[in-house]
């Protein structure tokens, strides 16, 4: 069996599958919840200096993805230090503490939970093109703390720009991304927004963002020499080996874990070793930053056919509906076929057929 442990700062994690900062670790109970379900760690929703006021409703399952306008706790820090760290410290797993939002609230507030803190993950709201909130942020829980601290970034800015900010400024890790917007969606029978917030806003999560998600840690990981936790609509254990393939040491799990309960940490993590298993890794190592090693030199414009597995084709006809080319048709015998002549290699049907009967080459 593959060996799916992580090293993460001076503390080694049994799978790299944790909860991201939010309603899944919204107290104690939920971490033990966690732990149950086969966490690695616990990371703990964000707090900040008072308790937020979340409107209501807040949260809602849209098609393809997730919608919310949580905010950080809705407890302060008193009903923290004084229940949650200390109960959450028994689980027996590594701590990280979310803190936000100001450096000063950080620096104020690393200090107060470090005694239940392996490391710190620092959120700083939404951001424009300046990074000086990560570096001022960051600054100072290093100041305040000796303990490692991440920083955790949202897709609306220049990766590599913020991921190096980050970094100079002392920053031991990253986490990112963080759910994207704003977005907005209503009730077609009333016209009311889904969320309560005043504009009826809300933020972009669940696997709708996992493509943006991942791009962004393709980048960070290119960008810095500390290590990118990921986090953004990882939901299967494909979704954080291609995390881990883009060079992630570690996912996290939010939108999965409210839709399908906390056993999805171990669901993934089983997955995970599934997949080394299957192909032969030993450890995550290996397979860890294979994106960037197998990345194209240049873009490619030129033609390749799909190639067939006639075997494998039922005859469902997916692929030549959605083929807008018409290169695409089925044979007397009801398998596919590829007119080369027309047929402009835009990959599409490959991803369409749900039976393995189409493959590209390089792909």
């Amino acid at each position: 069996m593959a060996d799916i442990s992580v090293k993460l700062f001076d503390f080694t994690l049994k799978n790299p599958v944790m909860p991201a900062a939010g309603p899944p670790i919204k107290d104690a109970a939920a971490a033990f919840a966690a732990k149950e379900g086969g966490t690695a760690a616990v990371v703990t929703k964000t707090i900040s200096t008072e308790a937020a006021e979340v409107p209501r409703p807040n949260m809602a399952q849209l098609r393809g993805g997730f919608m919310n306008t949580e905010l950080w706790s809705e407890m302060g820090p008193e009903r923290w230090l004084e229940q949650e760290y200390p109960e959450i410290k028994k689980t027996g797993l590594p701590i990280i503490v979310g803190l936000g939002y100001s450096a000063e609230q950080i620096s104020k507030l690393a200090k107060e939970v470090e005694p239940f803190a392996d490391a710190l993950e620092l959120s700083t709201h939404y951001l424009g093109s300046d990074p000086s909130p990560v570096i001022e942020s960051v600054k100072a829980a290093k100041k305040a703390v000796d303990l490692p601290v991440m920083v955790k970034l949202s897709p609306q800015v220049d990766i590599a720009k913020f991921a190096k900010a980050a970094e100079k400024a002392g920053a031991d890790g990253l986490v990112l991304i963080n759910s994207f917007g704003p977005t907005l969606d209503f009730n077609i029978e009333t016209g009311k927004p889904l969320m309560g917030s005043k504009d009826g806003y809300g933020w972009l999560s669940g696997e709708a963002i996992f493509p943006l998600a991942l791009r962004a840690v393709y980048e960070a990981v290119e960008a810095v020499d500390i290590p990118v936790l990921a986090v953004g609509g990882i939901s299967t254990g494909e979704d954080a080996v291609k995390m881990i393939m883009a060079g992630a040491e570690a996912v996290q799990v939010c939108t999965a874990a409210i839709l399908k309960g906390p056993g999805i940490y171990a669901e993934i993590a089983d997955e995970i070793e599934a997949y080394l298993d299957k192909h032969g890794y030993d450890n995550l190592d290996q397979i860890r930053g294979m994106a960037q090693r197998n990345a194209p030199k240049k873009a490619n414009y030129e033609t390749v056919v799909p190639d067939i597995i006639r075997e494998n084709c039922t005859g469902c006809r997916l692929c030549i509906i959605s083929c807008v080319y018409d290169a695409n048709y089925l044979d007397q015998d009801n398998k596919i076929v590829i007119d080369s002549e027309k047929c402009a290699g835009c990959g599409l049907c490959i991803t369409r057929c749900n039976f393995d009967a189409l493959s590209l080459s390089g792909i």
